[in-house]
């Protein structure tokens, strides 16, 4: 019988778990054949949401749940989650209900026909402002365009991926990630499916705009150095043109001799040029940082108890080994 995890990060979802849960029984008994296995990844919660994933864990074997020390953020917990799967197969959801259980059997269907990762595009957003659907619509094509990297568009984090592709993705140890761009990196043999997007089926989202900006900085940084590009072709522009100007200037000024005027001129033309500067040692100071942070090759993640058992940070392969050995 193969096995099937569905992988959930959690942070502050009290109001919604019993309800996805409920969803999530009701789909699995609808696919038979299979073994399956719901891994929640409680990212630091500071609700109740522990507490209810140790409720759902007693009430049923097939719950498991990671405590992670802190709220390291979704990127990181989807890491955490997939270092514990050692299943054939990882269903990636979301808490909020957005993303609809229904289609998993369609996934496990295209799975089982040869794909490796069976992902959702969405083809409408639901509850959400029209401010967020074109930002969100405009930042995938404009990260497309920036990058060698085929980013699928429109599309978040829940998917299918089989083994194979797990395997690969808990090769990127890097802090910072974003790991939609890192599902199109592995590369592997792809299937796209339409849904429409739910809203929220409780709580409120966890992701303001400032976070949001943030993750797309990551995206852009993390898969593209086209603005280090951008960045050196603004400099030997302005100072094409500035080289010309000061030849005219000169000119000007010895065969016609007319006087140096213009302090406004003068004025606008040292502020833009800082303003390019800074924009410029800001967008290095963005990749530098970076390096900064993986320099120091600090641990993904702490996790503060698995199942109910205390357990150390271990690498990947302890992990796996760890979590053998409590479920024996």
């Amino acid at each position: 019988m193969k096995s099937i995890s569905i992988l959930i990060p959690a942070y502050n979802e009290e109001d919604v778990l019993f309800m996805l849960y409920d969803k999530l029984i009701e789909v699995i008994q609808q696919v038979q054949g299979y073994s399956f296995e719901i891994l929640f990844v409680n990212d630091g919660s500071k609700d109740r949401t522990g507490e209810l994933l140790k409720e759902l864990h007693k009430k049923d074997s097939r719950v498991s749940y990671i405590n992670l020390s802190r709220n390291f953020g979704k990127e990181i917990a989807m890491a955490a989650g997939f270092d514990y799967v050692q299943s054939d197969a990882v269903i990636i959801l979301d808490a909020d209900l957005q993303d609809p259980p229904d289609l998993i059997p369609e996934m496990i269907k295209y799975w089982e026909e040869g794909y490796d990762d069976v992902y959702a595009k969405r083809r409408s957003r639901q509850g959400e402002s029209w401010l967020k659907k074109l930002t969100s619509h405009s930042f995938y094509r404009i990260l497309k365009r920036l990058t060698n990297v085929p980013i699928q568009e429109d599309t978040g984090d829940f998917r299918l991926l089989d083994k194979r592709a797990l395997e690969a993705l808990k090769g990127f140890r890097e802090n910072q990630r974003y790991t939609k761009g890192m599902f199109s990196w592995i590369g592997f043999n792809k299937k796209e499916i339409l849904f429409d997007r739910n809203p929220r089926a409780a709580g409120s989202t966890k992701w303001n705009y400032m976070k949001l900006i943030n993750l797309a900085i990551e995206g852009i940084t993390s898969f593209t150095t086209t603005p280090l590009k951008v960045s050196s072709f603004f400099g030997l522009s302005i100072s094409f043109f500035s080289f010309i100007y000061m030849i005219f200037i000169i000119v000007k000024t010895l065969i016609w001799n007319e006087p140096v005027k213009g302090y406004p001129s003068l004025m606008v033309v040292i502020l833009f040029l800082g303003g390019i500067q800074l924009i410029s040692l800001g967008i290095i100071g963005e990749y530098v940082g970076r390096i900064f942070n993986e320099t120091k090759k600090r641990p993904l993640y702490f996790v503060d108890e698995y199942n109910d058992n205390k357990i150390l940070y271990k690498s990947g392969v302890q992990i796996c080994q760890e979590k053998n050995q409590l479920e024996k």
